[in-house]
């Protein structure tokens, strides 16, 4: 452990937070922590810091970011993470870890290292609101070099700027470093191929007669995969007869057979032109077809090997169900991908005089994963025609243009001689295999700053540069050469009427024939993006700046002057450079890339101009002798900020502490707080995303037409096309915050051997303002709504209704529609939120019992509150659902109470105990995360309720003395020591990764030496 002086300040905040050793600064200066930009004041006593120290770290047996801060109750779920949205390259990808704490939304916690911004990972996602958030990747922090985690719990906008709406996660790395270290460590889960080798270290020495110090912290992981066949849960994405289900109203439910309808089993139109044999329909009228085995019955032509075509839409239940296709028992995807992780960061500093330092960082993250994941497949807003010419097409021509006479031609048809063009409405290319997905992060930082002392005040100042880049790699398919090859009238033609194999259609759909013409249009595409961050900040601050009778009033001030820079660059064949004309229809679309929808380049930045001032006042002192008032002291602090694209902020904080006497304290907070809206919410031109959706006026109408019994039983979901568009006129999220609490030290329990902390902290944070869209599903349940009532909702865009669509609504009531096209919306600023809660904390140190040292230390977090306005048009959906005129069972992301649906639990908590005697040591962790209700899947209004879930680790150490093993500690250890299984949801991979780990036993031996 590293040694200084001045940590005062910080002492009593680890002592209080988290029963840790103190954590001391570079010699010669004073610690400043997180809740305070003050040096040397205790008024961070009236902040609730939590504070992560080394020992903490070693118990978790964390090697990430993502791993470590979910052990940490007061964060939510992780939004970003490793198994959620894989399949997409609209979603953030590879080794990226997000951080929300409260759950108030990715992008409204600040994260510092060293006390200063982490630059923006550049890819984004969707929120809960459907508007794209971008997140500081946790994953590029090295865990092993971390001296101490603080999360400051309560607003900090007033001292940081923008983000700061939760608190602040602020990393301390290792520094001053006088010697060095190395750690190896591996281990594995049970009955996986999961498999992680860490290697670590930091080296560091003093120079120039102890004037200088340059400390240098590496680290280096490599993990396989944790495939979906690994463990049961995950190999399939049906799980309606699961145990968890047995003897509830969820048993067999259909909602729980998250295995897709879009298969190798295709469905097509002929464009509306009815085909037939003599009398023998095999099409629809509108021309609809789809390809099944022919043991499934109800075939209207036989093309041999197995399989015949049906002359309606391919059905996806009862007996047909098993024409669904379930990728995660059929190929090895990836629920966790392959990776490879290196970390290097250095520091250092040099006394130039007594009173001026130089000092600097440098930074280096780089990760490579490679992910399997599912096959490409269609999407209803960009269909593909086959050409008439097609070799396999069953209403081909009778001769082909070489003079050959057509060997797949259905014999006796009534198609046109020269054949029927044939457009794939629904098709997933299984037989090419999975698309394996690449993903390369790279970040650095460079940082070069001066420290001194001038008038009384410590000040600082520092130049920062950094810089995040991604480039993720995906095999796709190019629309351009699919269709030529689709044109070809020899064998040499892709073949999508085969059903994946004609020789074995019940088995894994692997065609040899289709493999070989995949070579003629599949490709690769790219996606690149980058973030900087540039920032010149000068701080100043003065521990004594005047006297009062109870004391100094210190003081902090400051400037910072940054720009921030954001570029997402899609593959050319996405961004509308290459774009693809169907050769049959003519019809030109923006997007060359099959399956994908449009989505142009985004590029923005910003410059960021910022002052603020931090008053610590102290009103009463101890020596004072006021009865129930030993002491108590105000932070007042305020920013100001001015930002190019929308004009200028301020927000204020105010905090005191109160101690009623030795061993007492109350502390409280009030701020203000915001959150600027990203580049990407400002800047984005049009971006049309596809999400599977219900088209709830289709399922009434089976409903109605007795095909159903209840919604739960609909199959009537499909790729709905969302266009999206950045707002400039957005205004920040604004929040307000206040906290108060107490810290209770007991004297009795306080003695020479034994320190007792316990704190409690209620909190409350309201939002305004929050970005969002009204969202495509939203769209189609207000167009559902219309439509019963004899109207249609504007924003929904259909196609004209077909013969077939005539057919479906026939005898209900309901005026026939169309399939969707797509959906009009745009980024605003939507209802207000507000969240509360209370936080707990127990320490408890035992020291020279006889039998060793024990240290205990608990932390949990009660969500009281979670309520969310909802916007007017959604109490209309909600009101007609509530009067029936729209169905029981139809999902609206309801406002009110939001606590335990999907990623709120109520109580979160986790707890570590250690015992040191000698030089063995013995520690444990306990994490919990209570239950919370599956909003995806209703039936008769009542939701799936997702159990708690706890996990527990265990280590054993042992320190070895004396000659060449000095300084080695050996250690054994096992992480979720139970095998707990996460709890199963209604999700494809059956558990929900933003809360639960889908790891098993996970068992490790590390090996660390010091020198």
């Amino acid at each position: 452990m590293i040694v200084a002086q001045n940590a005062t300040a910080q002492e009593q905040a680890t002592r209080t937070e988290a029963a840790t050793e103190p954590q001391t600064a570079p010699r010669g200066e004073e610690i400043v922590v997180t809740g305070s930009r003050i040096a040397g004041t205790k008024i961070t006593e009236a902040l609730p810091v939590t504070v992560v120290g080394q020992d903490e770290i070693a118990a978790t047996a964390a090697v990430s970011g993502d791993e470590l801060l979910r052990s940490i109750p007061q964060m939510s779920d992780q939004s970003f993470n490793s198994s959620n949205g894989q399949t997409s390259s609209n979603f953030a990808r590879g080794d990226v870890g997000s951080i929300d704490l409260r759950g108030l939304g990715v992008g409204n916690t600040l994260v510092l290292l060293n006390g200063r911004r982490l630059v923006q990972h550049p890819s984004s996602q969707a929120s809960t609101s459907l508007a794209p958030v971008i997140t500081y990747n946790s994953n590029s922090i090295p865990v092993f070099g971390i001296q101490r985690l603080e999360v400051l719990r309560d607003g900090a906008a007033a001292l940081y700027g923008t983000d700061a709406v939760a608190g602040v996660v602020n990393t301390i790395l290792r520094d001053n470093v006088n010697g060095g270290g190395v750690s190896l460590q591996y281990g594995g889960a049970e009955g996986t191929g999961l498999r992680e080798f860490n290697g670590s270290g930091y080296l560091g020495t003093d120079f120039a007669e102890n004037r200088g110090n340059i400390s240098l912290l590496f680290n280096y992981t490599n993990r396989s995969a944790l495939t979906s066949q690994d463990q049961d849960f995950t190999a399939t994405g049906d799980h309606r007869f699961f145990d968890d289900f047995t003897g509830t109203v969820f048993e067999g439910s259909n909602s729980l057979d998250d295995t897709s309808t879009l298969s190798q089993w295709g469905n097509f139109t002929t464009g509306g032109i009815r085909v037939r044999r003599g009398t023998t329909n095999i099409t629809s009228a509108g021309g609809v077809f789809s390809i099944q085995p022919t043991a499934n019955g109800g075939c209207s032509a036989d093309l041999g090997g197995g399989i015949c075509i049906d002359d309606a839409t391919r059905a996806t239940t009862g007996a047909d169900r098993n024409t669904r296709w379930d990728s995660q028992k059929n190929f090895p995807q990836s629920i966790i991908p392959r990776l490879d992780r290196i970390n290097v960061f250095a520091n250092g500093h040099y006394d130039l005089t007594d009173n001026l330092t130089l000092f600097g960082e440098a930074g280096y993250y780089y990760a490579k994963t490679r992910s399997i994941q599912d096959s490409v497949f269609s999407i209803g807003s960009i269909q593909m025609t086959v050409p008439a010419s097609n070799y396999w097409n069953p209403f081909g021509p009778v001769t082909f243009a070489n003079g050959m006479a057509n060997p797949n031609r259905l014999a006796g048809i009534d198609a046109p001689a020269a054949g029927l063009p044939v457009t794939m409405t629904s098709y997933r290319f299984v037989d090419l295999g999975p698309t394996v997905v690449d993903v390369t992060n790279r970040q650095f930082r460079a940082l070069l700053g001066l420290r001194g002392e001038a008038l009384g005040f410590n000040w600082e100042t520092a130049a920062l540069y950094s810089q995040a880049t991604v480039r993720d790699v995906q095999d796709g398919i190019s629309a351009t050469l699919l269709q030529q090859n689709l044109a070809l009238s020899t064998p040499d033609a892709y073949n999508p009427f085969s059903g994946g194999n004609p020789d074995d259609p019940t088995g894994l759909p692997i065609s040899a024939g289709n493999l070989a013409a995949g070579e003629d249009f599949r490709i690769k595409t790219v996606r690149r993006g980058k973030s900087t961050l540039a920032q010149w900040d000068l701080r100043a601050s003065k521990a004594d700046l005047l006297t009062l009778p109870a004391g100094d009033v210190g003081m902090a001030i400051g400037a910072e002057l940054r720009r921030d820079s954001y570029l997402d660059d899609r593959d050319e064949r996405v961004d509308g450079t290459m774009t693809w004309t169907d050769s049959v229809t003519g019809f030109e679309q923006p997007s060359d890339l099959f399956g994908v929808s449009p989505t142009p380049d985004t590029k923005g930045s910003r410059t960021v101009f910022a002052a603020y001032a931090e008053l610590a006042v102290p009103l009463i002192a101890p020596e004072m002798n006021i009865p129930l008032v030993r002491s108590f002291e105000l932070q007042l602090a305020g920013r100001y900020e001015h930002y190019s694209d929308f004009g200028s902020i301020a927000k204020p904080k105010i905090a005191g502490a109160w101690d009623l006497f030795d061993g007492w304290r109350i502390r409280g907070s009030w701020a203000q707080g915001f959150r600027a809206p990203n580049l990407e919410q400002t800047k984005a031109t049009i971006i049309t995303r596809g999400n599977t959706r219900r088209d709830y006026i289709r399922c009434e109408a089976d409903l109605r037409a007795g095909r159903i019994a209840t919604f739960d039983d609909c199959s009537q979901s499909f790729v709905t096309t969302g266009r999206r568009a950045g707002n400039p006129d957005l205004k920040p999220e604004t929040s307000t915050t206040w906290t108060i609490g107490t810290v209770l030290q007991p004297p009795a329990f306080n003695t020479g051997r034994l320190r007792t902390t316990f704190t409690l902290d209620y909190w409350q944070v309201k939002q305004k303002g929050i970005v969002g869209v009204f969202g495509e599903g939203n769209a189609l349940i207000a167009d559902y709504l219309a439509r019963v009532q004899g109207s249609s909702d504007p924003t929904v865009f259909r196609l004209a209704p077909t013969a077939d669509d005539v057919a479906l609504f026939a005898g209900t009531g309901i005026d026939p529609v169309g399939r969707v096209q797509y959906v009009d919306d745009q980024y605003r600023n939507l209802e207000p939120q507000t969240v509360r809660g209370i936080d707990f904390g127990l320490n408890i140190g035992l020291r020279d019992t006889g039998i060793g040292d024990f240290t205990f230390a608990a932390n949990a977090a009660y969500l009281l509150k979670y309520f969310r306005d909802v916007s007017p048009d959604i109490q209309i959906l909600l009101d007609a659902r509530a009067a029936g005129d729209i169905n029981i069972d139809t999902v609206i992301p309801e406002g009110g109470d939001q606590i335990r649906r999907d990623q709120f639990p109520k109580w979160r908590g986790s707890g570590s105990l250690t015992w040191k005697l000698g030089q063995f040591t013995a520690g444990g962790f306990v994490n919990y995360t209570g239950s919370v209700i599956d909003n995806d899947i209703s039936i008769n209004g009542e939701n799936l309720l997702i159990k708690a879930y706890t996990t527990a680790s265990l280590y054993v150490q042992y320190d070895l003395k004396g000659g060449f093993t000095d300084g080695t500690q050996l250690r054994v250890g096992v992480r979720n020591i139970t095998n707990a299984q996460p709890p199963i949801d209604s999700s494809s991979f059956g558990y929900m990764g933003s809360l639960h780990s889908p790891i098993p036993r996970y068992w490790y031996v590390n090996v660390r030496k010091t020198f």
